[in-house]
């Protein structure tokens, strides 16, 4: 499967699929492409697109790298899934 990046250069797509937590936010995303070919996209964004979190993943989703999973399932700055204080208070903690 073939899909372009915002420089409308063919991205050649292969089986390649991670699913992963997002560092800051805690989204749930799945890669199709290998850490080092995002990281070389976002490093060619301009500094407009690079501004935001929201603005990388929008970039990154578009241009086939990733899929944004809306499965409400998060995980918090520690990477614990469905982290945070309430889940702490679940678990009996304070």
């Amino acid at each position: 499967m073939l899909t372009l990046d915002l420089t409308n250069k063919p991205v050649e797509q292969s089986d390649f699929v991670n699913e992963m937590f997002v560092r800051h936010g805690g989204v749930h995303i799945q890669t199709h492409v290998p850490a080092e070919e995002i990281n070389h996209f976002v490093a060619r964004l301009s500094a407009g697109k690079r501004k935001s979190m929201f603005d990388v993943m929008q970039q990154l989703e578009k241009a086939g790298y990733i899929t944004v999973l809306n499965d409400h399932l998060l995980a918090d700055g520690n990477g614990v899934i469905g982290g945070g204080e309430e889940a702490e208070q679940e678990r009996g903690g304070v």
